[in-house]
């Protein structure tokens, strides 16, 4: 296997895309490899890279179908639900906390009292 192509950043030919820009244009690279890619240099850290993939080889997007954005929503559906209260929060539960933020910050002003 040869050497990709390297070009310097925004200075790629035509007919190169990276991921999102084929996505943008409602294509995917397809099962293609890698043709080139895009380098910019930084200051005493290694360069940023971008892979291209040839435009006249990526396919067109798949449509999400009926079942593909059932299978989204439950799966969004289930990042709002607290692991411990198991009440759905609204919002999605960040991993730093684990939980929703009433369980993550109990408010000790609220606590019942037994008496």
């Amino acid at each position: 296997m040869g050497a990709l192509p390297v070009f310097r950043w925004r200075l790629a030919p035509d007919g190169y895309a990276t991921r999102r820009q084929l996505r943008a244009r409602g294509l995917r690279p397809g099962g293609q490899q890698v043709a080139a890619q895009l380098e910019r240099p930084r200051r005493r850290r290694p360069p940023l890279v971008a892979y291209l993939y040839r435009v006249d080889l990526a396919k067109p997007a798949r449509p999400m179908t009926p079942a593909r954005w059932a299978a989204l929503a439950k799966a969004n559906r289930a990042r709002r639900i607290c692991p411990q209260c198991r009440a759905e929060a609204g919002y999605v539960i960040p991993p730093s906390l684990g939980a929703c933020v009433p369980c993550a910050f109990p408010d000790p002003s609220r606590a019942v009292r037994s008496a």
